[in-house]
């Protein structure tokens, strides 16, 4: 039974500012795309059983410049849905909802943690008969994916909170004695090097 590997999308404006993004559809900045290249590298050589992504540009992107064989977009892989909090930063919400946090709290004509956990619960429901394939890649978003990661280890949606999830990493979920666990979390990827600043070659 193969692993799941999960990747966070590389950066847009939005993440760089620390602003709640899910529905609004952004693209990455260069250095998003630098990311995503920089994955490329990382995973040459890897082959996947299947690839999915969320349905939002900045995954795709992420997707297509790693150079991932894309086999579908899954909703449900979709970022938490901020709701009346899109756009926000968690210190401009606590201005008005001192205490605030969206693990606890959700977020007002959003989703609550218990929806979000409910959808990443089928999302690894489907993805099982993959894993009999070979590994299988989740490339979404910073909440969701901490969501599924506290999910596969059984946790409730809200231990989510304790997993920061950085853009353009890579995570790793597997077994151990037969046990569903972390394998790795939130792994840098190296930068690839630039050609313009790479020391030339002897001649």
């Amino acid at each position: 039974m193969g692993d799941i590997l999960l990747i966070r999308h590389g950066e847009t404006t939005w993440s760089a500012s620390h602003r709640h993004t899910s529905y609004t559809d952004l693209e990455l900045t260069p250095d998003g795309e630098r990311q995503a290249r920089a994955l490329g590298g990382f995973l040459t050589g890897r082959h996947f059983a299947a690839v999915l992504t969320s349905p939002r540009l900045r995954a795709r992107r992420t997707a297509q410049l790693a150079g991932l064989p894309l086999t579908r977009t899954d909703d449900d892989l979709a970022e938490w849905n901020y709701g009346e909090y899109e756009g926000r930063t968690t210190a401009d919400i606590r201005e008005d909802n001192p205490g605030w946090t969206i693990w606890n709290d959700g977020c007002p004509g959003g989703e609550s943690p218990s929806e979000v956990g409910e959808r990443l619960d089928r999302l690894l429901a489907r993805v099982h008969p993959l894993r009999e394939r070979g590994t299988v890649a989740l490339v979404g978003h910073a909440h969701s994916l901490r969501v599924l990661g506290a999910r596969w280890i059984g946790l409730p949606p809200s231990a989510g909170g304790l997993f920061r999830l950085e853009t353009a990493t890579v995570s790793l979920l597997g077994h151990e004695h037969g046990r569903p666990v972390i394998l790795r979390w939130n792994q840098p990827v190296p930068p690839s090097p630039d050609p313009a600043t790479a020391p030339a070659g002897r001649h």
